[in-house]
């Protein structure tokens, strides 16, 4: 260690031009890897924010249905059909809002968000599920009416070129409905 902090505080040009170099160029790596970190994680956010945006929409657009069941008997959306009870809730269009919002593109089976230099972005693998309360709880456990939905955001990385793998996370949102009365 002594030895290294010699060869940094020598007044010779030779031996001390090598490691400036060096420096500069750790720096720069570090730098370069910690852009890269910070652009990751905030379009990792911007997405999430943005499903999370689109299911507590789809949770408000099956208000009407849930609303009305729980005010009279505890229960969820359900509309008499027939001869029987049936289920009456909508997963509603996420990918027409994500679309809207994010202003994403469908490109071979994703919605991709473009930048001048290519793809900054692209979702897909959207899975919805919607769960109705029960139509007549027998417990004092009542499960609620709620909307989960999971897509995969793909992240190319922009450093190293193709050398690394684009980042690929599942991000996962749910929406419950609670009555307030």
């Amino acid at each position: 260690m002594n030895r290294i902090c010699r060869l940094l505080r020598s007044k010779k040009g030779f031996s001390s031009a090598p490691w400036a170099v060096v420096l500069t160029l750790v720096s720069l790596m570090l730098f370069v890897i910690l852009w890269q970190f910070a652009r990751l994680v905030t379009i990792s956010a911007g997405v999430k924010d943005a499903v999370q945006s689109a299911v507590i929409s789809t949770s408000v657009g099956n208000y009407g249905n849930v609303y009305d069941g729980i005010r009279e008997g505890y229960s969820g959306g359900y509309k008499y059909s027939g001869s029987a009870w049936k289920s009456a809730v909508s997963t509603g269009n996420i990918y027409g809002r994500l679309d809207n919002l994010l202003g994403l593109k469908t490109l071979n089976g994703k919605h991709v968000k473009l930048n001048p230099d290519g793809t900054e972005y692209s979702v897909y693998g959207l899975t919805v599920d919607v769960d109705n309360a029960e139509f007549a709880p027998n417990s004092s456990a009542v499960k609620q009416f709620s909307a989960t939905s999971k897509i995969t955001l793909e992240v190319p990385l922009s450093f190293c070129g193709d050398v690394l793998p684009p980042m690929k996370i599942q991000l996962c949102v749910k929406s419950k409905y609670t009555p307030k009365f």
